[in-house]
């Protein structure tokens, strides 16, 4: 009996260790159908947990790059526009220029005139709505560092109600506005050395048609001068140069003989004024300042609409040189958005290139290679249905069934 029992013990316990097997097999398969039909090699930390980490890590940088990019997108978008604006700007200021040459014509009557100035006027409250040109997000163009809504007022002179400065760029990313301070307000008079001005009474008809520095280092002095005229009973007229920084003033030149369009040359500075001058006319030659584009309108505006054909000629004169300094600040701005839309493009770029190794990472640590999952899950179906066919062959080897 003792050798019967053993054998018996032996049969039910041979039939469980195949069942278990048959059991852990078929949890085997279940787990391969279930990584190859999600495509993923590590489905929880505990499939590989040095790869599930890798991956995690991946999955974040990947979410990180991908906010960069939108965010780089977003600056894109806005400094394109801010781009773009300038160029309307410059257009309109094309247009100013052209109405001001105009308006220098010396068959104009002040009517003729007049209508010109509405027609400039006009010009010069759309450029001002260009220098306060909002994005998508309502956030200014031209806001510097940032500004009050808009950055720009309506005032006479216009003022800046924001903190100058550009944005720095960074590798991620490029400053999505402008600095309207520098844009817009910072238009150096004269020819950037120094400016020539008209005094106000001046009753003769000369006028300043060129300026030029001839030595730099001498006209860069800082000094203020006077060019004073002078007119006997004769008709002859004279001029003196007067160096106005000391107390008291000193002359340079004195009756030196005027003659229209010969240069005055003097420390550095060489000035062409043509037309008669009046007795005590006089011209102020100044350090050059910082002014507004929208001050260059605004003078050249009023000295069209004067009336004295004087402070017209001059104006207009003043005016133009005026308006190309003003053209040459826009067109570098325009030039710096244009500049950061070129890095924006590299930066676009080099993320993308960031963001497709990243996933490559994040595949290589939890994806499946799909063809090994497949050949792997047909040998391990084809193993466990032939422990199925097998285990069934050996159930039916008992006396009963042979009798039967």
């Amino acid at each position: 009996m003792s050798s019967n029992l053993i054998a018996r013990t032996g049969t039910a316990n041979l039939y469980d260790n195949t069942i278990r097997n048959l059991q852990a097999q078929q949890t085997t398969l279940a787990q391969q159908q279930e990584h190859l039909s999600a495509g993923k090699r590590v489905l929880r930390a505990s499939d590989d947990p040095v790869a599930a980490a890798q991956a995690e890590r991946a999955r974040t940088r990947i979410s990180r790059n991908e906010t960069d990019l939108r965010a780089l997108n977003a600056q894109k978008d806005s400094m394109a526009l801010a781009e773009s604006t300038l160029g309307n700007a410059m257009d309109a200021m094309q247009s100013f220029r052209a109405l001001v040459v105009q308006a220098g014509n010396d068959t104009l009557t002040q009517n003729d005139r007049d209508t010109i100035a509405q027609q400039l006027q006009d010009l010069r409250d759309q450029i001002l709505g260009y220098a306060n040109a909002k994005d998508a997000n309502g956030i200014p163009l031209f806001q510097g560092l940032g500004s009050a809504v808009p950055p720009f007022n309506s005032n006479t002179p216009v003022d800046f109600n924001g903190l100058p400065g550009q944005q720095a760029s960074s590798t991620t990313s490029i400053a999505p506005v402008l600095d309207g301070d520098a844009a817009w307000m910072s238009v150096p008079t004269g020819n950037g050395v120094y400016a020539v001005t008209a005094a106000s009474g001046n009753t003769g008809t000369a006028r300043v048609t060129a300026d030029q520095v001839t030595d730099p280092a001498a006209a860069g002095d800082g000094k203020s001068y006077t060019i004073g005229f002078s007119v006997d009973a004769t008709g002859a007229t004279t001029y003196d140069v007067t160096d106005t920084s000391t107390s008291p003033p000193t002359p340079i030149i004195s009756g030196q003989p005027y003659t229209s369009s010969t240069p005055i040359t003097f420390a550095g500075r060489s000035i062409e004024i043509t037309g008669a001058p009046a007795n005590g006319d006089s011209f102020t030659v100044a350090p050059s300042t910082q002014t507004s584009v929208f001050q260059v309108l605004d003078d050249t505006i009023a000295a069209i609409r004067s009336g004295n054909p004087t402070i017209v000629s001059s104006g207009v004169a003043q005016g133009l040189t005026g308006i190309d300094a003003a053209m040459n600040r826009l067109s570098a701005a325009q030039g710096l958005a244009g500049a950061l839309l070129n890095r924006a493009d590299n930066i676009q770029s080099d993320l993308q290139t960031r963001g497709t190794q990243l996933e490559a990472q994040r595949s290589s640590a939890e994806d499946l290679d799909m063809i090994k999952g497949i050949s792997d899950f047909q040998n391990q179906n084809t193993s466990y249905q032939a422990a199925l066919q097998s285990y069934a062959q050996v159930q039916k080897l008992s006396l009963l069934n042979y009798l039967g």
